[in-house]
């Protein structure tokens, strides 16, 4: 896919941002400059989704490496949800301070203390799909460096304070990755880097359009601080990447994932057929058996640790935990 330009983008989000329900729109924005205004003349379609593609969890990047802190900005999941729930793309499900609180609230439940039909407790929780994690990608303060010498320059010191990560405080740049993974598989079914600088971005002495359509959206330091804005850009660009890439997923992302492991409650035999007609072999209590998809009445098509393929009753089986 061609890398779409990010003063496009950051036009056409200002227009959908004005208008009502996030709609795919074209719009344009003056600056101060009849070069970047010509630079900036250009429409971009918004990844907007006519179905979701399946539920999210938005979580942060590794443990330590809060690097937004530095910026004074908040947790980069707080923009990326934003960019998802106005994109409609996904159905996000919070894994952060909103799960806490609800599982408090099933705590007391459990305990007794709702009110009667409060209809709060257990298997009510909705599965994650995918999760998506944004993070930076490393590289030096030059503005063409590479992810060694960011690496380095960040353990040894080097020019501490001008860069961190993929962020560059002098020229006002940042390269940022968005990853995408399946929750049942594990696999990593998308990663897109963005980058934008500055001079993507139109500021005056009253900001920016790109903050005016940010500040909406309740982003915090990612709508009113000049790093801010650029950093939100980036992200705007690896997430308009990442709905590309993950077009082909199924509708069903429950369905089309491996079924879940069974384990036998009772001693068994896996049958030849779904007639119930011969032994493949013998089955112990206990034993894991992986599901292939086929069903006939009360029997379930499955294959064993071994390979061996065959039919169980699922009267003899327990989904694995």
């Amino acid at each position: 896919m061609g890398r779409i330009p990010l003063a496009a983008m950051a036009a056409g989000v200002v227009g959908v941002w004005l208008l009502a329900g996030w709609q795919p729109a074209e719009a344009r924005f003056s600056t101060g400059s009849r070069a970047q205004q010509q630079r900036q003349q250009a429409s971009a379609q918004i990844p907007v989704c006519q179905r979701p593609l399946g539920t999210l969890s938005v979580v942060e990047p590794e443990v330590g490496s809060h690097w937004w802190s530095g910026y004074q900005l908040p947790e980069p999941s707080r923009l990326i949800k934003a960019y998802v729930a106005r994109s409609r793309c996904f159905t996000l499900v919070d894994r952060g301070s909103g799960m806490a609180a609800s599982q408090y609230e099933r705590d007391l439940a459990a305990d007794g203390q709702l009110r009667n039909r409060s209809n709060v407790g257990r298997g009510q929780v909705r599965a994650a799909d995918y999760v998506m994690v944004p993070d930076l990608v490393s590289h030096n303060a030059d503005a063409g460096g590479n992810a060694i010498g960011g690496l380095l320059s960040g353990l040894v010191g080097g020019r501490a304070g001008q860069v961190i990560g993929g962020m560059n405080l002098r020229s006002k740049t940042a390269d940022v990755v968005l990853s995408v993974t399946d929750v049942r598989s594990s696999e990593q079914v998308a990663v897109a880097e963005g980058s934008a600088r500055k001079n993507d971005i139109s500021f005056s002495g009253r900001g920016s359009s790109w903050g005016s359509s940010l500040s909406s959206a309740g982003v915090g330091g990612y709508a009113n601080t000049e790093m801010g804005q650029v950093i939100a850009m980036a992200y705007l660009h690896a997430y308009t990447q990442v709905i590309d890439q993950l077009g082909g997923l199924p509708a069903d992302a429950s369905a089309a994932g491996a079924q879940q492991a069974m384990r036998m409650t009772r001693s068994g035999r896996l049958l030849a057929d779904a007639q119930g007609r011969g032994q493949v072999r013998a089955l112990e209590a206990g034993m894991l058996l992986y599901p292939l998809g086929g069903r006939e009445g009360l029997l379930i098509e499955v294959e064993d640790e071994l390979g061996n393929k065959g039919w169980i009753s699922s009267e003899s089986v327990e989904l694995a935990r």
